[in-house]
């Protein structure tokens, strides 16, 4: 659901968020392109590489760039290098080449729940058990493969559109470009860490105030399945606050919302751990010993996904109510439903700052 948001004009923050390098779409299509500019003459003398991110603003400079390192660009007929000056008025020609996943997946009659769409994105409702992209032990049945038979148009897109990930077992939002312009656009909201992804967890323990996990994280030393805490990691910090907690013979359980400040693999799940508050279901990362639940995956979310529009730059808004295998485990354990209602969930107002304690 589309909430209008009266801050959006007051320059407010949302939560910061960094995809995982392997999580960001190489650009190019099933079928090669060969594309023509010219240099504006405002931009005489400029590095090419510069001059190509204007003229060729559906790619990102550093696509353009290693296109034109391995000499795919050429400026009046001669292939030309990124550092090149660009010359007014010269003509450009851009090749861009074919994105061998992109002719390597098969439209599926996956059913999704597509809770917004237009000419530029759509937002899914991802059910937990459903794989975002194929892999090894998952070549078919996966969101990208219900992606191109729902929008056959994104067979012509990196990775149908997908911009970033949720783990097979995690439920609930994420948004998908429609078009090359808007996931270019997507991607660097990204990067710049604009868009906010805010989650509902349900984890062991209690937590008594907010909490930020400031802790990098890198594939496990050892277990090479799972990440971990690791000096020298990737930098990621997680907040989490507490709704509220039930206590009863398996112990104390709270549920917790979760703020990404940064998008490592498994994130929430390894800093929940981290902090002494290990999620409910989880096979890598849970409470060693805990009891048997009906809950069969991970209690994780994801409720709340906040962006700007890639082409009218409006501030957009989707809240997802919480997986009902989630919900009914929390009931069963004696929680309040109540608390575990994020329909009036929106942006923190320290979202993009430390608040409360720090893990480390």
């Amino acid at each position: 659901m589309q909430l209008p948001d009266p801050r959006a004009d007051a320059g407010l923050a949302p939560a910061d968020i960094l995809p995982e390098a392997d999580d960001a779409p190489e650009p190019g299509g099933a079928e090669p392109q060969l594309l023509h500019g010219e240099v504006p003459a405002d931009a005489a003398g400029e590095r090419l590489d510069k001059v190509l991110a204007r003229v060729f603003a559906q790619f990102s400079r550093s696509r353009l760039r290693a296109w034109c390192e391995g000499g795919l660009v050429s400026m009046s007929g001669s292939v030309a290098a990124p550092r090149t000056k660009a010359r007014a008025g010269a003509r450009l020609q851009l090749q861009v080449p074919v994105d061998p996943e992109a002719s390597s997946f098969a439209a599926e009659p996956v059913p999704l729940q597509v809770v917004w769409s237009d000419a530029d994105l759509a937002v899914i409702d991802k059910p937990a058990g459903l794989v975002v992209h194929p892999a090894a032990g998952n070549w078919s049945g996966t969101l990208l493969n219900g992606l191109l038979a729902r929008f056959p148009d994104a067979a012509a897109l990196p990775r149908a559109g997908i911009v970033h990930r949720l783990d097979k077992d995690t439920s609930g939002l994420l948004v998908v470009a429609r078009s090359l312009e808007a996931q270019t656009e997507l991607v660097r909201q990204l990067q710049a860490r604009s868009i906010s992804r805010q989650y509902l967890a349900l984890a062991w323990g209690e937590l008594a105030a907010p909490l930020w996990v400031d802790a990098p994280i890198a594939r496990h030393p050892r277990d090479r399945l799972r990440m971990a805490v690791v000096p020298g990691g990737k930098p990621a910090r997680t907040q989490l606050r507490s709704l509220g907690c039930c206590r009863g013979d398996f112990g104390v359980v709270s549920a917790l919302r979760c703020v990404l400040e940064s998008g490592r693999t498994h994130q929430i799940r390894v800093h929940a751990q981290h902090a002494g508050l290990p999620l409910l279901g989880d096979a890598l990362y849970g409470r060693r010993g805990a009891p048997r639940l009906s809950l069969q995956r991970q209690a994780l979310h994801a409720a709340l996904l906040r962006l700007r529009h890639p082409r009218s730059g409006q501030w957009m808004q989707w809240v997802s109510p919480v997986a009902q295998d989630i919900a009914a485990q929390w009931r069963e354990l004696g929680g309040d439903p109540a608390l575990l209602d994020c329909s009036a969930w929106g942006p923190l107002a320290d979202e993009a700052g430390a608040a409360g304690s720090a893990a480390r």
